[in-house]
């Protein structure tokens, strides 16, 4: 007796460069047949005839972490056909907390979301969320500057040993209770002020408890994003640590062409027996926080510290000239997506210019004032980089897709502002626009790196393939429908073509429709993968 049977799909499996027409029968989280199931007994059947069945795609670089807390139903990925994804991106992750931190972290999940929390650690974390489960599989990486301030090392200088001692050692504890490797987000502090030693000690310590894993934001997208990539591969050499490059881009016009050089150095360093890997959003725009435009030396101490020395004015003049030296004359490229209070909210969906003549002020000042209304709370969209730099990075064959987005739904606290599209349209955009419109990638291919690729990269035993015995994430989708509706102007919008997502044999999607199961799985690393 089967539970369910997908009847006459056309099978991409992740591997084959060929699709196939079979039927998938599922007993409770596993695929046991592949072929014909029409005389087998089956609880449910879904015909398939005419869409693609292929592996769950895995979202290699994601920012839901404690959100799948209050978003468990992960609406905003699993109607992108997504089963699994990668969290503690860029340097910041759920643990290990500090009693400062976790002070902080409860405070702010509390008045933000009604949600208490109760962990330290890791293997904190992970039982809060098998408590509760999410609708998709997690696996989470530890964030280096989360580390950091755990240590005490807010300050802009090299860990002191002993802090780098503590700093390894929670770095392997984070290992031992399954993160599956550490990232580093080289742009925000305190993981900024890592210098490539710090860096390299603690990839080593994470490859030391079997999680060798170096995932990170490097140092510059922009100017300096070769001698960047340089450091990260230098770290993973070091550290004996495979490398994944998050999100690759060139930043800014001046440095558009750049990639071909930095897929250069990739594959020289493959060629030396290195392992790097990247990952990618399928759009000219970034998103981050708006205090990015701060120097590093201004952007030191507590959101509250930050804003408050930005409040003197003859501070925040000398600020201003340094900050309009990179952006002037790009303000109409920075566009606000979110502000924390209600009362500057009307700002959301603006670019800085606009904010600038409502305000009255030039836009670099309108930015400062920003951050001090909101204490730092203000994120923003960045169009930065151009369409054959992400053509370029795409049809690299070591390429994963990334959302670097979180978990969202509909209504409720995180619902608020205008978020990058690419937190509802990543994975169908891929598949609309670079495989149907203008292909950069076969269908088969795109399959590959969004499930395959992603899976063996991260050693996910039984997933990201069609296979029989393996784990039944699975998305069914119209090849011919399937498409991004989410826009800079209206990103809240669900994509289209995506029939039907099963999470290790349990639907949360169906007929177009999320279910609400939550049949999501923490992926611990020596459990799990």
């Amino acid at each position: 007796m089967l539970d369910i049977v997908l009847e006459n799909g056309r099978v991409i499996d992740g591997v084959r460069d060929r699709a196939y027409v079979a039927d998938l029968g599922i007993v409770a989280d596993k695929i046991v047949k592949i072929g014909n199931c029409a005389g087998a007994e089956a609880a449910t059947r879904l015909d398939c005839g005419g869409l693609i069945v292929a592996p769950g795609f895995i979202d290699m670089h994601s920012h839901s972490d404690e959100l799948l807390l209050i978003n468990a139903t992960a609406d905003s990925k699993i109607r992108q056909g997504i089963t699994t994804e990668v969290g503690g991106n860029c340097g910041s992750s759920p643990a290990p907390l500090s009693d400062d931190m976790f002070a902080r972290k409860a405070q702010e999940l509390r008045e933000r979301y009604d949600y208490e929390i109760s962990w330290r650690g890791f293997d904190g974390f992970f039982a809060a969320l098998e408590r509760a489960p999410a609708a998709l599989n997690f696996c989470c990486l530890a964030g280096l500057g989360t580390v950091r301030s755990a240590v005490g090392g807010s300050q802009p200088r090299p860990l002191e040993p002993d802090r780098l001692a503590l700093a390894q050692r929670l770095t392997r504890e984070a290992c031992e209770q399954g993160a599956i490797g550490v990232s580093s987000g080289l742009i925000y502090q305190p993981g900024s002020f890592a210098d490539s030693d710090e860096l390299s000690a603690l990839a080593r310590a994470a490859a030391e408890a079997n999680s060798p894993l170096y995932a990170s934001h490097i140092r510059s997208e922009g100017d300096a994003l070769l001698e960047a990539v340089d450091e990260a591969i230098d770290v993973g050499r070091r550290a004996d640590c495979a490398v994944q490059l998050s999100h690759h881009k060139a930043a800014g016009p001046a440095n558009w062409g750049k990639v071909h050089d930095s897929l250069a150095r990739v594959d020289r360093a493959i060629r030396s027996g290195h392992d790097v890997v990247l990952d990618q959003y399928p759009y000219k725009a970034s998103s981050t926080g708006l205090d990015v435009i701060l120097p590093e030396d201004v952007n030191v101490g507590s959101p509250e510290d930050i804003a408050s020395r930005l409040a003197d004015k003859r501070y925040a003049a000398l600020v201003a000239l340094r900050v309009d030296l990179k952006y002037g004359g790009r303000w109409h490229s920075v566009v606000v997506s979110s502000v924390g209070s209600a009362k500057n909210r009307h700002f959301e969906g603006l670019t800085m210019v606009d904010v600038g003549k409502a305000m009255g002020r030039r836009p670099v000042d309108a930015a400062l004032q920003l951050l001090v209304e909101e204490r730092l709370d203000v994120s923003a969209i960045y169009f930065t980089m151009c369409e054959e730099d992400v053509q370029t990075v795409l049809s690299y064959g070591r390429t994963c897709v990334g959302s670097d987005a979180s978990a969202r739904v509909l209504a409720g606290p995180t619902a608020r502002g205008k978020p990058h599209p690419r937190a509802f349209g990543t994975f169908p955009r891929i598949f609309k626009r670079y495989v149907r419109d203008i292909r950069v990638l076969s269908l088969e291919e795109a399959v590959r790196r969004t499930s395959a690729l992603p899976a063996q990269r991260l050693g996910l035993r039984g997933r990201g393939v069609i296979a029989e015995s393996n784990f039944a994430d699975v998305v069914v989708f119209d090849s011919e429908r399937i498409a991004d509706n989410a826009t800079y102007e209206e990103p809240q919008r669900f994509p289209s073509g995506i029939e039907h997502v099963l999470v290790n044999g349990i639907g949360v999607v169906r007929n177009g429709e999320i279910t609400g199961s939550r049949p999501g799985r923490v992926l611990r690393r020596g459990r799990d993968l």
